[in-house]
């Protein structure tokens, strides 16, 4: 088997405002395009608003999640961003660094290692609707199991 590491792109389209999008999907295709056997890939999205997690992506946690943060950081408290920006998404800032850029899953016989009710999710916290990057980089060994 050979080692390997491929970076590429996912591009997604949302409204922001808390938004959960389940990217599950385009990353097993990126898993299974890369040949990629044994290993890992590593989610991350550019850009400071937003985040990703894993969770059941059903319509009562799609709208917990954002209303979970939105008590955490809500929208209408003083940010101080805001007097640098005046853009009004400094609770949009403060809520994606509580979740975090990046996500790292296991694949294993070229599949991604998630539960059975585990889903890859984007959750877009900015005031507005955005064109989001994701960067899917894949590491590990491809090819043939030689055992």
């Amino acid at each position: 088997m050979k080692w390997k590491v491929i970076s590429d792109r996912v591009a997604v389209a949302t409204r922001g405002d808390g938004q959960v999008v389940d990217v599950t999907r385009q990353v097993a295709e990126k898993v299974a395009e890369s040949g990629l056997r044994d290993g890992q890939a590593l989610v991350f999205v550019s850009g400071s608003t937003a985040g990703l997690t894993t969770v059941e992506y059903e319509p009562g946690l799609c709208r917990d999640l954002p209303e979970m943060f939105e008590r955490i950081a809500p929208r209408g408290h003083r940010y101080y961003h805001e007097e640098t920006w005046h853009d009004g998404n400094g609770h949009s800032h403060v809520q994606a660094s509580l979740l975090g850029p990046s996500l790292t899953v296991p694949v294993e016989r070229g599949r991604l290692l998630l539960g059975t009710w585990q889903q890859i999710v984007l959750v877009d916290f900015d005031a507005r609707p955005r064109r989001r990057e994701l960067v899917v980089q894949l590491t590990g060994f491809a090819g043939e199991d030689s055992a």
